[in-house]
């Protein structure tokens, strides 16, 4: 598959180019949401040696061949696409032996810097939570142990591109429904549930509850191993536009879990020890997601992201989209569980509802149970360093 399809059409370029300029091109210092980006050497961090580069070129690269993002990404994020696609194109030809040179060659780093807020000091670390694939039981069919059902996307859902409006929906929602005159807020959860939108979607897997389906939305999309002994992977395909609340948040503010320890495992068993209110909480979050089924061609590697890439397990980070282009490298300096080292070169591959600001992370560690616990025990202050991609034709080192 040929590199640098990553949003690098020539009216991207163009409109990417006239409010993303790169910071040697512009006057410093330059500044993403509200972070500063302070230049940085990156032989001189602290880890960089002792990563392993090559697993970040791999992920690099195959976020480089990815088909455009659907939604596509606003003209002004951060990251100029003609520079990001020249270096996409020059990483086909490096050698893992010479991963570490690629990007210091070819990206400038800048360590992104958060002012004072109030009563809070400057802050230059940032925050770094994980997400997971989850592995759940499924079926093609109803049927005994197969009860709550997985559904494709309405043929009546219209979804907004990142800053659209439309008249007739208020800016808080995502996504509408085609009507005869126009658009309409979409059902929310509840609304689903009973059977609003049954006309226009058909379930295409069935999962054992409804709590393995709520996780499944939680985290996007999953892996489902069937009867005959196949996996399947359940891809999201839409949703409803809806506001989400997090459930973690709702149980303890209602008292039912404390927030230490809370984790995947412990609430999932709390909603199916306590039905009647697992279904009030879950309905209280209105967001709804869909999926289409597709066949598990990588084991090795995650779903597609944002970007359209598989994911790469502790290689692809979701970024604030609105903010950053897909495809960026960012460094992250700090420990991570389980890894060797205090530095960490991911890419930016994937969004999501709750990343936002410019020092907001969501690492992908992975598929399975293993994969979850660790997602769960990643939230930590971080320190973040984005890599933006030195302009085309200027000197290489």
């Amino acid at each position: 598959m040929p590199f640098c399809r990553v949003l690098f059409s020539a009216a991207a370029v163009l409109a990417a180019a006239a409010v993303s300029v790169p910071p040697s091109r512009a006057e410093a210092p330059l500044r993403v949401g509200d972070g500063v980006l302070e230049p940085v050497a990156l032989s001189a961090l602290p880890g960089w040696h002792a990563d392993d580069a090559a697993a970040a070129l791999d992920a690099f690269r195959r976020t480089c061949a990815a088909p455009d993002p659907n939604p596509p990404q606003a003209a002004g994020v951060t990251g100029n696409p003609a520079d990001l696609a020249a270096a996409c194109a020059a990483a086909a030809d490096v050698g893992t032996d010479k991963a570490k040179k690629f990007f210091e060659g070819r990206f400038s780093a800048y360590r992104i810097v958060r002012p004072a807020n109030g009563a809070e000091p400057e802050r230059r670390a940032g925050f770094l939570t994980g997400y997971f694939e989850p592995e759940l039981v499924g079926s093609l069919e109803p049927g005994p142990g197969y009860a709550a059902p997985v559904l494709a996307r309405p043929d009546d859902l219209v979804t907004l591109a990142p800053g659209e409006t439309a008249p007739g929906l208020e800016a808080i929602y995502k996504a509408g429904r085609r009507t005869t005159n126009g658009l309409e807020p979409y059902p929310d959860r509840a609304a689903i549930e009973d059977g609003a939108v049954a006309a226009h979607t058909r379930p295409v897997l069935w999962l054992r509850d409804a709590v393995d389906l709520f996780v499944l939305q939680v985290q996007g999309s999953g892996r489902a191993r069937l009867p005959d002994g196949r996996s399947v992977r359940v891809l999201y395909d839409g949703k409803n536009g809806q506001p989400y609340t997090s459930i973690g948040k709702l149980l303890v503010a209602e008292g039912h879990l404390p927030l230490n320890g809370l984790s995947l495992e412990r609430w999932t068993t709390w909603l199916r020890a306590n039905p009647d209110h697992a279904r009030r909480l879950m309905r209280m979050n209105k967001s709804y997601v869909f999926f289409r089924v597709e066949p598990v061609e990588d084991a090795r590697l995650g779903p597609p992201g944002a970007a359209g890439a598989p994911l790469s397990p502790g290689r692809s980070m979701a970024v604030d989209g609105n903010l950053w282009r897909y495809g960026l490298p960012f460094f992250l300096e700090g420990k991570l569980p389980g890894q060797p080292g205090r530095g960490h070169l991911v890419i930016a591959a994937d969004t999501g509802s709750a990343i936002l600001g410019p020092a907001r992370g969501d690492l992908y560690v992975g598929t399975g149970a293993k994969a979850g616990v660790a997602a769960g025990d990643l939230h930590d202050r971080m320190g973040f360093v984005v890599l933006l991609p030195k302009p085309v034709g200027e000197p290489r080192p």
